[in-house]
């Protein structure tokens, strides 16, 4: 197996694989990086992703942009020079559905798989090897292959499509994720306001209709300021652009998601580019 992109993500990602006994090739642009995870985890740092792919049945890439995935996989040192016929490219890159089809061609004139495959849980999620997968594919024979090849990293992996639909179903997820969190930033600010115990009142609306993750996980730091971990607000902000552009194109209307992505911007400007997502609050806490 080789994995390209050792970040936050990735680096863990790769990581269960070879505690699952797996042969791993790693890329990463800075090389250091590459060779810190070889000395942890064994195995072998290429120095591109080209070389990284060669032999390997499967590739993942967990990258930052479209722009990055253009570039590791279908650049000239990139992955798919490497890669076999019968070889599967597994993108786990938070991107477009067109850059996920674009990927799709590219590999089936040359005889390789390919699956869009986006994830959910954070970093905590990856280091726990509790990720949710979502995935797009036009051949179910790949997918069914590619689910037991990331099974040490999955909570859950399921099929929503064909090649892009991974990407489309994780848009459905931030969309989602935005206006919770914007939600529950004005429910802790509202409660604090009325003089009321942030954790205590949790702790009985969370067993009710307005439980969620964000409320189970982030009420308590929110209402502390404290938001130095979690999904940074820059690669939230990545997300919305990429669903606002998709709506652009089919028609849905995102009115909350708009709203919310300008309010992540306002964090920006504070300097909150990697604070976690929850910090709407401080625009609350701090008007």
């Amino acid at each position: 197996m080789a994995f390209l992109g050792l970040g936050v993500m990735g680096g863990p990602m790769a990581g269960h694989l070879a505690k699952a006994g797996h042969d791993v090739t790693v890329y990463n642009r800075t090389a250091s990086k590459g060779d810190q995870w070889v000395g942890e985890h064994g195995g072998r740092s290429a120095p591109t992703p080209a070389a990284a792919a060669a032999g390997s049945e499967f590739v993942m890439m967990c990258v930052g942009n479209d722009d990055d995935v253009r570039a590791v996989a279908l650049g000239p040192d990139g992955a798919l020079a490497g890669m076999a016929p019968g070889s599967v490219l597994v993108d786990h890159t938070t991107a477009s559905a067109d850059v996920a089809r674009e990927l799709a061609a590219a590999c089936a004139a040359k005889g390789v798989g390919f699956v869009d495959a986006p994830v959910s849980g954070g970093q905590a999620g990856a280091v726990n090897g509790a990720l949710t997968i979502m995935c797009g594919c036009d051949d179910e024979a790949v997918f069914a292959r590619v689910r037991d090849a990331v099974a040490p990293y999955a909570r859950a992996c399921a099929l929503l499509g064909s090649a892009g639909a991974g990407q489309l179903t994780k848009m459905v997820n931030q969309i989602c994720i935005a206006g919770l969190v914007q939600g529950l930033s004005e429910g802790v600010n509202f409660a604090q306001k009325a003089g009321l115990d942030v954790d205590a009142v949790v702790a009985v609306i969370g067993k009710g209709a307005a439980q969620s993750w964000q409320m189970d996980n982030r009420a308590s730091t929110m209402a502390k300021g404290e938001f130095e971990f979690g999904f940074a607000v820059e690669w939230m902000r990545k997300d919305l652009g990429i669903c606002l552009a998709e709506a652009d194109r089919n028609g849905a209307r995102l009115p909350v998601t708009a709203l919310v992505d300008q309010f992540y911007a306002q964090v920006l400007a504070r300097g909150g580019r990697r604070w976690d997502t929850s910090s709407l609050v401080h625009l609350l806490q701090n008007d």
